[in-house]
């Protein structure tokens, strides 16, 4: 099979999740990197989607290095793989309800504890400690004081002065 040179869109409402990197080996193998902490993503029989085609995992393993190595139904030798290269790489939404996803989150509404309209968030920022919603008033919250998401709107619990903070580093 070989990518078409077309610039074609994932399918609606699916989301980035990494990149096809070089080839491994002859056989058709390629290095994956997720952008996700999913690894269901690389699983035998999960569905990707890389410049305009639909790709099946047939299966899957992790290098001595830790890099995933991936073989693809739809990729049989080295020379297809490397028409791969750099490809990146699309999956539907996972459902479930117990996580936060970044995709859910930009656009809702920030109440804090007491019923206050914080702002609306504009971004997710990785963080090493734990990501933070960037409000568009300016206020960075840490995603660790979510409490729940409904109906447009994101629950916070934050301690005394964070949002105080967040104005007068704006000063």
């Amino acid at each position: 099979m070989r990518p078409s040179g077309r610039s074609i869109g994932p399918p609606k409402g699916w989301l980035a999740v990494g990149h096809l990197r070089r080839p491994h080996g002859l056989k058709g193998e390629i290095f994956v990197q997720l952008t996700t902490d999913r690894s269901e993503r690389v699983m035998a029989g999960a569905e990707l989607f890389a410049r305009g085609e639909k790709l099946t995992i047939q299966s899957s393993r992790v290098a001595g290095n830790g890099r995933i190595i991936a073989l693809f139904d739809q990729i049989s030798d080295r020379t297809s793989a490397e028409r791969w290269t750099n490809a990146e790489l699309f999956a539907a939404p996972i459902d479930d309800p117990d996580a936060l996803w970044v995709h859910e989150l930009i656009g809702q509404h920030v109440v804090d504890q007491d019923g206050l309209d914080r702002g609306v968030c504009t971004a997710v920022l990785a963080n090493p400690a734990a990501e933070i919603l960037q409000l568009d008033t300016g206020a960075l919250v840490p995603i660790n004081f979510v409490v729940s998401m409904a109906d447009g709107l994101i629950a916070v619990d934050v301690p005394d002065g964070l949002f105080e903070l967040n104005d007068d580093a704006g000063r």
